[in-house]
């Protein structure tokens, strides 16, 4: 098994190697299904170690010969966004099943972090506390994302956790392993929020905040943000038919 660790860990590698060889028989899971995340109490730390799911053959050859995988993309991610003072949970190592002439599963290791809720509870719950602060607040987050030229492709709503003290918040990205880090385009950067809610009214809030931050008229840059989104649910709904179509 590769592995390798960030440098506050290196002195850890033997119990966490261990940990991850031991990965089936403990642990506390919190989700199983394409891919499996556990937490792990380890030294007075809670690690959170996501397990991939073995890939296809072609991303079998790929991973093993010409891309980097899921779980080393997620630890050098993470440590960039560190360098950039993004906040995430604190990368730990990575490990890599590597077989003389294909890929195998891999896991990234972070330490774990509580938070109060995430995007998706903004998105399900209208009524929830402080609802549009908290939109506000979180739509100022992902311009300080696209201004340190962080493109995250997987903004959507489980990936960002939010952690609530008096009435401030802090933002935590997780899933990391499709990113990009470059100077972004207008279109760039509004396109990002499509993925984030389909319901108008939460688009609108995060437009307005949007506009002001970049000095434009918050009419002009919903209309953009809102056809985006709307592009995207089309997109989703073309592939659910589809899916549902084969299924017959």
């Amino acid at each position: 098994m590769k592995a390798k660790f960030s440098q506050n860990y290196l002195s850890e590698n033997i119990e966490i190697s261990q940990i991850i060889e031991d990965f089936d028989a403990t642990g506390t899971t919190l989700y199983d299904d394409r891919n499996t995340i556990k937490i792990f109490d380890h030294k007075g730390d809670v690690l959170n170690i996501k397990r991939f799911k073995v890939p296809n053959a072609v991303n079998k050859i790929a991973y093993k010969f010409f891309r980097k995988s899921k779980a080393e993309r997620s630890f050098n991610y993470a440590q960039e966004l560190l360098k950039r003072e993004i906040d995430t949970p604190a990368p730990v190592a990575y490990f890599e099943e590597q077989l003389p002439f294909t890929f195998g599963t891999s896991y990234f290791v972070s330490k774990h972090i509580t938070y109060d809720l995430t995007y998706r509870e903004l998105v399900q719950e209208p009524n929830f506390k402080d609802h549009e602060k908290i939109l506000r607040a979180f739509t100022r987050f992902t311009y300080e994302l696209h201004q340190k030229g962080v493109l995250f492709l997987d903004h959507s709503p489980g990936n960002t956790l939010i952690q609530i003290n008096d009435g401030s918040y802090k933002f935590y990205l997780v899933d990391l392993n499709r990113m990009i880090f470059k100077d972004l385009t207008e279109e760039d950067r509004l396109k990002n929020f499509s993925r984030l809610s389909p319901k108008k009214e939460m688009v609108e809030v995060m437009a307005n905040e949007y506009a002001k931050l970049i000095s434009k008229p918050s009419a002009e840059i919903f209309g953009k943000m809102w056809a985006y989104t709307t592009a995207f649910q089309e997109q989703i709904e073309r592939k659910n038919r589809l899916k549902q179509k084969f299924r017959k």
